[in-house]
């Protein structure tokens, strides 16, 4: 299971994001990125942050640590900002957090090369949970202490929210052209079979496992597991 905290204080909104994600200290000590299920992208963009990150930090890919962060709808009373208010009230119960990395820089493709080898894993990774939110326009990668980080994978795994087209895309082709790390990623004839022979039945279902009931319907895991098995059946279909 993820590991699970309860947030303490609300510390401030983060504007970058479209669904206003905030910082949150947690009775844990600890500080947290969280995403609310409140927010307009609802509960599926907070059980693709688990499958698609646990999957990634599995293959090997620097990804924060994801928590359960508890949250009661106190924490927002010292807040000014009715927005949040309404927010963090709608988002009562079970939320997602990131590890919040303090003093991170967002990532620059021209100031911050990145070596081929992770370049190149990063984007077969990216092209198997169709991740359309890592272009150049917004990377969601962050430098800390001189490494890369990857965040924010809510926009992955788009088929679910069309439960019923889904089997038709399931080997839907990756479009890559403006991945921010195609320049980097010279070693994907190599680096991306041998990531998707990692991609197992096995290691799909650990990782959908992980998701808390109360973000899915009825019968969900078995949906989440048999399209993307049967997608990683085929690695010629969308690795790039």
């Amino acid at each position: 299971m993820l590991r699970q905290v309860t947030a303490i204080r609300y510390v401030t909104p983060l504007r970058e994001g479209g669904s206003l994600p905030g910082v949150v200290e947690a009775d844990d000590l600890g500080t947290y990125v969280v995403k609310f299920r409140g927010a307009g992208q609802g509960p599926r963009a907070l059980v693709a942050e688990v499958i698609s990150g646990e999957l990634a930090r599995r293959l090997g890919l620097p990804v924060p640590e994801l928590t359960v962060v508890h949250l009661d709808p106190v924490v927002a009373r010292a807040e000014p900002d009715e927005e949040v208010q309404e927010l963090i009230k709608a988002s009562a119960g079970t939320n997602l957090g990131m590890d919040f990395l303090p003093g991170a820089l967002g990532y620059d493709p021209v100031v911050h090369p990145v070596e081929a080898g992770l370049a190149s894993r990063v984007l077969a990774f990216d092209a198997f949970v169709e991740n359309v939110d890592r272009s150049w326009r917004n990377p969601n990668l962050l430098i800390w202490h001189g490494d890369l980080w990857l965040i924010d994978h809510g926009a992955t795994l788009y088929f679910h929210h069309n439960w019923p087209r889904a089997e038709a895309v399931v080997h839907r082709a990756y479009k890559w052209d403006d991945h921010v790390l195609k320049p980097y990623a010279t070693e994907l004839a190599t680096e991306g079979p041998a990531i998707a022979a990692r991609i197992t039945p096995e290691l799909i279902a650990e990782v959908v496992e992980l998701v808390p009931d109360e973000w899915l319907d009825e019968g969900d895991r078995e949906l989440y597991r048999n399209h993307l098995s049967a997608r990683a059946e085929r690695p010629e279909a969308w690795l790039p």
